[in-house]
């Protein structure tokens, strides 16, 4: 962008229309004396006694664009690299069977744990351009999403592909910390983080989520664990042997004490998140615990404008006095 460096002269712009004016109200100084002013009237008639107004204009015109090369064009371009602090988080989502319970309630509607919680999950990642982030869903398993990127369009096209039904069913916490800590632990970045969030309690996979705890302490690795639905039962579709859609109530049975100790070990800390309030609520507040700090570095080419003011003003004056030396010279 152009930017001048002593932008208070072009006030000096603003006096040019009044010497304009002065200079045309006294009008030109006589090139010839006449004793009679039939004379004068007859050279009036002459086309170039016509030429004073705009040979006035050119030293207005020079002195314009020495003042804008006085005040210092410069044309600036620059580039700002932001260094990142250094947090790398992994997102690790329950897409058991229960997350389809419809709990949870968005304009008085009820909607399943799985469509609030993927919602939460994006404007947290909208709220952290500047973080790598992963993502991982589990059931009977955990699968791998999204590996640490940056790319957070990639990202958030691998949230909608979350959902139930895509691996087998069951809730394997223990893995899905597993597969977190082994893609985190040989990052060199300062701070590493997973926040879990699972509607049950581990009853399959071949780690006990106490033992992933451990070795995510022992790598420093924190993490945030999430409790989501309701206490007591839940409202979930069940489709029968017709393919008929039931609502039949099923028990909600979150196990917040192994949550709990997991987010204790790795320095966490563990949420209870019974609706959608306080599932938004959850995930703003890990936001602001684990804010990102910025290095910023900021590099500046500047180019001097100047001289594309200064030389044509000095061409418009030379030309101008050329002209009042030549074609329009004034009689001594």
């Amino acid at each position: 962008m152009i930017h001048f460096l002593h932008p208070q002269l072009l006030w000096l712009l603003l006096l040019l229309p009044a010497v304009a004016f002065w200079l045309g109200r006294k009008g030109r100084v006589a090139a010839v004396e006449y004793s009679s002013a039939n004379v004068a009237r007859e050279v009036a008639r002459e086309t170039r006694s016509r030429a004073g107004w705009w040979m006035m204009l050119l030293p207005l015109l020079a002195a314009a664009l020495f003042i804008i090369g006085l005040a210092r064009p410069q044309l600036r371009r620059g580039t700002t690299e932001v260094e990142a602090g250094g947090v790398d988080l992994i997102l690790a989502i329950d897409v058991s069977g229960s997350m389809q319970s419809l709990d949870y309630k968005v304009d008085d509607k009820p909607v399943s744990r799985v469509d609030t919680v993927k919602s939460a999950v994006s404007k947290f990642i909208d709220a952290r351009p500047d973080d790598r982030m992963g993502l991982i869903e589990f059931a009977g398993e955990p699968y791998l999403i999204s590996p640490l990127t940056l790319d957070h369009d990639w990202l958030r096209q691998g949230l909608k592909r979350v959902n139930t039904g895509t691996i087998p069913d069951g809730t394997a916490i223990g893995d899905a910390i597993a597969m977190g800590v082994n893609r985190l632990r040989d990052q060199p970045s300062r701070s590493k983080v997973m926040v879990l969030l699972t509607d049950g309690c581990n009853n399959m996979g071949r780690v006990s989520p106490l033992l992933a705890a451990e070795a995510a302490k022992a790598l420093g690795i924190k993490i945030y664990t999430i409790g989501a639905g309701v206490r007591g039962e839940a409202p979930m579709p069940v489709k029968d042997d017709f393919g008929q859609t039931h609502i039949v109530m099923v028990k909600s049975d979150v196990d917040e004490a192994t949550l709990g100790k997991i987010a204790r070990m790795t320095g966490g800390q563990f949420f209870r998140a019974t609706d959608t309030e306080k599932l938004n609520d959850t995930y703003a507040q890990i936001d602001r615990m684990e804010k990102t700090t910025h290095t910023i570095k900021k590099y500046e080419h500047v180019s001097e404008l100047f001289a594309w003011a200064l030389v044509p003003g000095l061409l418009v004056l030379g030309t101008g006095l050329w002209l009042e030396q030549t074609r329009f010279r004034r009689l001594p």
